[in-house]
C-alpha cells in the first residue's frame, strides 16, 4: 500500500493568525518575526510616489506603528503613480489620504501623521521615537538630513529614488556601515537631477523601487536575509535589468555631529516664502519657468511666461529694475533658473515651495495639478 501523507497543518486561527498566515509560513520566518513586525515603529518620510507604495505594504506587513510625514496635498497628476491616493483625494493632505488608506487594510495599524516638512530642528527628536526610518523624498535636502539624523540617532535608513525609466534603493546604517554620504558624499549641482514633473516617470519603476524598500524594511526589523548596506540595487525598466553597486566607508570623510543648513549645502540659492512674496507681490518681477501647459492651469499675477528650456534666450526681456523672482510648481526647476540668471549677472530668488505652496497657503482658489 501507499505511504499514507503527512498530516495536514492545521488551519491558523484567530484574525491576525488567518491574516499573515502566508507570511508567518516563510521558511526562517514564522511567529517571532511577525511580532517584531507589529512591534515595530516605522516612520515614513514623504507619501508621494515612493511613500505610497512603501506604506500600504508595510501595513499589509503587519509593522504595527507607522509614522507619515509630508506636507504635500494630492494633485490628479499624481494618480498614475501614487497608488495610496485616488480621484477622491484629490486637494487632501497626504498624509491623512495615505492613513486612510492604511486604516483600510488593517484598522489596528497605528498610524502618526504628521502634515509637515521635515527640518532640521525637529528630526532628531522625531527620529527618536521610531526603530527605522524609511525615506521617500524627492529632493537632496531632506535625503541628507534624513541620513545626517539616522546616523545621530543610531537607527537604520533605508532610502530609494526614481527619475524617467529608471530608479535605485539601498540601506544606510552608520552603525553597521556605509551610509549615504559615504556613496554620494556631495549633491549633485541644483537643477541638473531632473525631477518627477520636469523629466516624467514611469510609474512601474515607482512600484518596483518601493517594493524593494518595503523588503529592506522587513529584513532589518525581522533579521532574516542580508539587508542592502554598502550596496545600491538599481533598475533599469526599459532593459529589465537589475545591477548592484557596492561601496565602502569613507575613511576620510568627516565624522556627522550635528544637522546642518541643507539647503545650503545643497547649494539651493536664495529662496523667498510664500508670506514674504505676497507681502512685495507688485514690487517684484515675477517669472515663470514652466511649460505654457501648466501655466494654462493656474499662474501667479503678473508673471511672465519664460519656460526654463528657453529662459537662457530671452534674458533681454526681463525686467530688472525690481527684485526678480522666479517660480516654478514645487521649487525645484524655479531654483535651477535662479542659478542660470547668476551665471548671466541677474540676481534672482525661487519661490520656496513654488505655486503648489501659493496655493495651499495664501490663495486657495488657485487650482492645483
Amino acid at each position: 500500500m501507499p505511504a499514507s501523507p503527512p498530516p495536514a497543518t492545521p488551519p491558523p486561527t484567530g484574525t491576525n493568525s488567518a491574516r499573515y498566515s502566508r507570511q508567518v509560513a516563510l521558511p526562517g520566518f514564522g511567529p517571532e518575526a511577525q511580532q517584531k513586525l507589529t512591534d515595530a515603529r516605522v516612520l515614513v518620510i514623504g507619501a508621494g510616489g515612493l511613500g505610497s507604495s512603501v506604506i500600504p505594504a508595510l501595513a499589509a506587513a503587519g509593522v504595527g506603528t507607522i509614522g507619515i510625514i509630508d506636507d504635500d496635498t494630492v494633485e490628479l497628476s499624481n494618480l498614475h503613480r501614487q497608488l495610496a491616493h485616488g480621484i477622491a483625494d484629490v486637494g487632501r493632505a497626504k498624509v491623512h489620504s495615505a492613513a486612510d488608506t492604511v486604516a483600510d487594510i488593517d484598522t489596528a495599524t497605528v498610524v502618526n501623521a504628521l502634515d509637515g516638512r521635515l527640518t532640521a530642528d525637529m528630526a532628531l527628536e522625531l527620529f527618536a521615537g521610531y526603530d527605522l526610518v524609511v525615506d521617500g523624498s524627492d529632493n537632496f535636502p531632506t535625503r541628507y538630513l534624513a541620513n545626517d539624523a539616522a546616523a545621530l540617532t543610531g537607527i537604520p535608513l533605508v532610502w530609494g529614488a526614481v527619475s524617467q525609466y529608471a530608479g535605485q534603493a539601498g540601506v544606510a546604517w552608520a552603525a553597521r556601515g556605509p551610509q549615504y554620504r559615504d556613496l554620494f558624499p556631495a549633491p549633485p549641482p541644483p537643477g541638473s537631477v531632473l525631477s518627477c514633473e520636469a523629466g516624467g516617470v514611469l510609474p512601474s519603476v515607482v512600484a518596483v523601487i518601493g517594493s524593494i524598500m518595503a523588503s529592506e524594511v522587513v529584513k532589518i526589523i525581522t533579521g532574516i536575509g542580508t539587508p542592502l548596506i554598502g550596496r545600491v540595487t538599481t533598475f533599469d525598466a526599459l532593459t529589465g535589468v537589475f545591477r548592484e553597486l557596492a561601496y565602502a566607508q569613507d575613511p576620510t570623510a568627516a565624522a556627522i555631529t550635528e544637522l546642518i543648513d541643507y539647503e545650503l549645502f545643497c547649494g539651493i540659492p536664495n529662496a523667498i516664502s510664500v508670506d514674504e512674496l505676497a507681502a512685495s507681490l507688485g514690487a517684484v518681477t515675477l517669472i515663470d519657468v514652466r511649460e505654457p501647459w501648466e501655466a494654462a492651469i493656474a499662474s501667479l499675477p503678473g508673471s511672465t511666461l519664460l519656460p526654463l528650456g528657453s529662459l537662457e534666450t530671452n534674458l533681454a526681456g526681463i525686467e530688472r529694475s525690481k527684485p526678480v523672482v522666479v517660480y516654478c510648481h514645487a521649487g525645484i526647476r524655479s531654483a535651477s533658473a535662479v542659478a542660470l540668471l547668476g551665471e548671466h549677472g541677474i540676481p534672482a530668488r525661487s519661490l520656496d515651495g513654488g505655486i503648489d505652496a501659493w496655493s495651499r497657503r495664501i490663495d486657495p482658489s488657485v487650482a492645483r495639478y
